[in-house]
């Protein structure tokens, strides 16, 4: 039986609402796999930062197993550290006969020796492709067209140095590094799909993160005045922890006006990145190899682009940050079929491996969703909780956070607990925590955070018997019981 190849389409802080056919954002052909697929509505990343989070991607473990708590190269040398020990699904596809190659953003730890995690082809590194294009990397920032409210920079409050929100860019998009990604990428299509040996390809964009840059000519597709904003826009906070409003402050200054613009850039470069996505699949079209690869688009973490009055993703335990895309197709696969199951990012490494026959990542962080694939009405009963954690971005806290079904419950190390129910609640506008009709499910749903927290070995939050951590609404040895 011929193995399936693998293509990994990854972007960095991409809103899961961009692929659902009824948005704003254009993406014919994140849509066009979708139709030969399965999308899946309630993915989560992990954490919302992308170092840990694209490190769960690749070990199948949660971020207080692997190591890399938080962006790596923003801590000293000796924090943040990949655990190397546990292997890498790229590992065991590559012992498996798999020519393998990663282009693009890879941010899991410091090195960029992909290599050591079963990339056998590196392409981290982009300056041999500009030098092929004869200049040095197009910086949108040094070419944006400087128009009347298209380029708008953060200043304030006083003392922090200006950084650019969002901006519109004349770069043609194959001068930009995420067409110099698309390029490498496909250079080693052309290779692999002429071999008999399977494939796998991962092409990494470091967009539509922040800064927002997009191009002139798909900016100028979307009409600014008809971008809806976000329902939650002026949520105000009053029954949930002062640091969401401490951090809101951040943006006051930024009118809805202003919040259309960058939700139309951000959507421009979303648009963008669907055309390079267009060019691969079409590139495998035409090589006679799409029927037998299994195409992933998905991405990191999320990004509030107004939601709660936020931007960026570090901070907030909100669907906007970790609600993921994850659209799948491949041989074997449902066509067409939109699934509720709840899958998290540090599952498709699992996943891959078992659709692979390859050796699993055998570890209770993760699971296979393989089944859903096939057949998503059958098997979506089965995947109904969901898990993440953060230990914040150099301004450190703990959170831990449950799905289960339609609900959602928020266990916080620094301030009162979260609970939603995301069915008659989807824009977590109102916290049930202190609902004394709540109390019972509360408690279910810690106990049953308590049990991931042994199982996956959390010693951090497992130890927390010293008399000032008593702060959950029952402790772990609840498990004992």
């Amino acid at each position: 039986m011929q193995r399936p190849n693998i293509l990994i389409f990854l972007p960095d802080a991409m809103q899961a609402a961009v692929v659902d056919p009824s948005h704003d954002c254009h993406t014919p052909n994140f849509d066009r796999i979708a139709s030969r697929g399965v999308r899946f509505t309630r993915a989560h990343c992990p954490t919302p930062t992308c170092s840990p989070s694209r490190a769960s991607m690749m070990t199948g473990l949660l971020p207080h197993n692997h190591g890399v708590l938080q962006v790596e190269h923003c801590v000293d040398d000796d924090q943040s550290v990949l655990r190397v020990e546990h292997p890498h699904w790229a590992q065991h596809l590559s012992s498996a006969g798999y020519l393998t190659g990663f282009f693009g953003k890879w941010h899991v730890e410091r090195t960029n020796r992909v290599e050591d995690f079963g990339w056998q082809v590196n392409g981290t590194d982009l300056s041999s492709s500009y030098r092929a294009l004869g200049q040095g990397p197009a910086k949108g920032e040094e070419k944006l067209l400087q128009e009347e409210n298209l380029v708008r920079y953060e200043t304030l409050p006083r003392g922090y140095s200006p950084v650019m929100h969002y901006g519109v860019t004349d770069v043609p998009g194959d001068r930009r590094p995420f067409g110099i990604i698309t390029q490498m990428a496909g250079e080693f299509l052309a290779k692999a799909t002429k071999e008999s040996q399977p494939w796998v390809c991962c092409a990494s964009f470091a967009e539509p993160n922040t800064p927002l840059i997009a191009g002139r000519e798909a900016f100028e597709s979307y009409d600014i005045d008809a971008i809806r904003l976000p329902e939650n826009l002026h949520d105000d906070f009053s029954d949930r922890p002062n640091w969401y409003r401490r951090q809101q402050e951040i943006f006051d200054g930024i009118t809805p006006r202003e919040w259309q613009e960058c939700r139309a850039v951000y959507y421009a470069l979303v648009s963008e990145l669907d055309q390079q996505c267009g060019k691969l699949i079409d590139q495998l079209e035409v090589a006679n190899a799409l029927e037998n690869t299994i195409v992933v688009i998905v991405g990191d973490h999320g990004r509030y682009l107004g939601a709660h009055g936020f931007d960026a993703h570090n901070f907030g335990p909100f669907e906007e940050a970790y609600n993921i895309p994850l659209v799948m197709s491949g041989p074997g696969f449902a066509r067409g079929k939109t699934t509720k199951a709840l899958v998290g990012f540090q599952d498709l490494g699992p996943t891959l491996l078992e659709l692979t026959g390859s050796q699993p990542i055998d570890v209770p962080d993760s699971r296979s969703f393989a089944p859903v694939l096939t057949d998503p009405e059958g098997t979506e009963e089965n995947y109904r909780l969901g898990y993440a954690e953060t230990h914040g971005t150099r301004f450190t806290l703990q959170q831990r956070i449950l799905w289960q079904d339609h609900w959602k419950f928020v266990f916080n190390g620094f301030d009162y607990d979260e609970l939603y129910n995301l069915q008659e609640d989807p824009h977590e506008m109102h916290n049930l925590a202190r609902d004394p009709d709540q109390q019972e499910r509360i408690e279910s749903m810690m106990k049953e955070i308590w049990r991931i927290i042994r199982d996956t070995n959390d010693r951090a939050l497992l130890e927390t018997h010293y008399a000032p951590m008593r702060i959950a609404s029952i402790g772990p040895t609840v498990l004992d019981e």
